[in-house]
């Protein structure tokens, strides 16, 4: 379906410049990225989604902690999900991969990012032109989001996340924070400023959120988390 559709667009693009309320067929190319991500993740299976800098080279703490971390997630029976490019990204698809794991790229071009790294799964390579569309499909198919240090597009998916759960949009799932030298800061102002100064967030919203710094503790929270809970996809 998605080859058909975008062979429609290539077709008619000049046309539709031309034509009035033009906006309005960016609907079907929209769709086009939903039932492809939908018919590709569907089957994949309980996974974590890892976030975090497209900047962080291979001989750093975190690249090496992101592998240690999707590697022991992959022996627990998680797959794992990225964004598909370089860096912390990369790292995570590349635990998975060399512990024999599901390894899922869901790509988007970036300035930092010219193309997928070459530890996701084949299969498994989603490339998308919206960032929301591509959000979705963090969300929908995760067990739970481990977040490494990262720039504005990690926060901005961190804050999606609690802000759903918060919001009982989705259902819960563990939020991870790994390395407490990088998020001690931010939790600082969120206690500070966030809920006690401004009393915009409740003493309850801290506990969505969880920050450690060793791969075995985010493990322990997971396998905590869903020792109560059914393990299955989110569909």
């Amino acid at each position: 379906m998605d080859k058909r559709i975008n062979s429609y667009f290539t077709e008619h693009k000049r046309e539709w410049k031309k034509a009035p309320g033009k906006d309005s067929w960016i609907v079907f190319k929209i769709m086009s990225e939903f039932v492809e991500g939908f018919e590709k993740m569907s089957a994949i299976g309980p996974c974590i989604s890892i976030f975090g800098s497209a900047r962080t080279k291979p001989d750093t703490k975190y690249y090496k902690l992101a592998t240690e971390i999707a590697a022991k997630l992959t022996q627990s029976g998680f797959g794992i999900i990225t964004g598909g490019g370089p860096g912390i990204m990369e790292a995570g698809n590349k635990g998975a991969f060399e512990a024999g794991g599901t390894s899922v790229g869901l790509n988007i071009e970036l300035p930092f990012e010219t193309h997928s790294n070459p530890w996701i799964d084949k299969d498994k390579d989603i490339d998308f032109n919206y960032f929301f569309v591509r959000k979705v499909m963090f969300v929908k198919y995760a067990q739970g989001f481990v977040v490494l240090p990262g720039g504005f597009g990690t926060l901005d998916e961190l804050f999606e996340a609690l802000t759903l759960i918060q919001t009982l949009k989705i259902d819960r799932f563990p939020v991870v924070l790994v390395g407490s030298d990088f998020w001690d800061g931010l939790i600082d102002w969120i206690k500070k400023v966030l809920l006690e100064q401004e009393n915009n967030i409740s003493p309850k919203d801290l506990d969505l959120f969880k920050v450690v710094d060793t791969a075995d503790e985010v493990v322990e929270h997971f396998t905590n988390f869903y020792t109560d809970n059914l393990l299955k996809p989110n569909f």
